[in-house]
């Protein structure tokens, strides 16, 4: 699931997030042109990654800077829509285009553990044709390869250059795009995040967000799929993450 970048800057507020991808299985079918070729679900996709109705995030709709910078900026988070049209970037980030022109290019694939010390190169072509799966439930975190944020940006660039970020700047910050794809419910493990934005292209990515004074229960070397299994039911409604799955063209900043 191709999704955008962010802004980072030190000294300001972060939030603990766990991210949750919903998107791409091996398998194909016609059905899923609107996806650009990037199946949603496959044979074999887990029952767990079922998208959940419930949303605890305000959702906003033409929100202006002023309004963002005095409620949102530092305080809380916000799922906007309607502030850019990424259209064109979109048709790029088809399975076709985005294979065609940078199959043979060499992506850096991350473990899905908290600490993501292990590193694997290969050709996309390779990752998408023959990695990009439903996560499996009983894989461990350090046994999971995803592709996201490791990018070359010289040999990516002129697929960012059509990117339109949202038009909500901090002063102080650098702008720094990540770009992934990975398949259905796999994700991110728990980790500490400053200002930016993600912004989902293709398929659909649940959020869990904990404000800095929460720690989160999760074992490092379990998956996203693993700790939405196992531990996210049993949690008390005081102990439950902010929460929402946000669909192609919204932006969580």
């Amino acid at each position: 699931m191709p999704r955008g970048g962010g802004l980072m800057a030190p000294g300001l507020r972060p939030l603990l997030l766990l991210a949750f991808w919903m998107l791409a299985s091996s398998a194909r079918s016609p059905a899923e042109a609107n996806d650009g070729g990037w199946p949603r679900y496959g044979p074999g996709a887990p029952v767990a990654v079922a998208e959940e109705e419930r949303c605890t995030v305000e959702r906003r709709v033409d929100l202006s800077y002023a309004e963002f910078m005095q409620h949102y900026a530092f305080s809380r988070p916000v799922i906007l829509q309607g502030l850019t049209d990424n259209s064109r970037f979109r048709v790029l980030c088809s399975r076709e285009r985005l294979l065609a022109s940078f199959g043979d290019s060499v992506v850096r694939l991350s473990t899905a553990n908290t600490y993501s010390y292990r590193k694997v190169d290969l050709p996309f072509q390779e990752y998408v044709e023959q990695m990009l799966h439903p996560q499996d439930p009983l894989s461990m975190g350090n046994d999971t390869l995803y592709f996201f944020g490791d990018n070359n940006f010289t040999e990516w660039a002129s697929l960012f250059r059509h990117y339109s970020p949202p038009p909500f700047g901090l002063l102080g910050t650098t702008p720094a795009y990540s770009f992934g794809i990975a398949g259905a419910g796999s994700g991110v493990p728990f980790h500490w995040h400053g200002p930016g934005f993600s912004e989902v292209i293709y398929g659909r990515k649940r959020w869990f967000l904990y404000p800095p004074e929460k720690t989160p229960e999760f074992h490092p070397n379990k998956t996203t799929l693993a700790w939405l299994r196992d531990t996210y039911p049993a949690l008390a409604p005081s102990a439950r993450p902010l929460e929402c799955t946000i669909q192609a063209g919204a932006v969580l900043p």
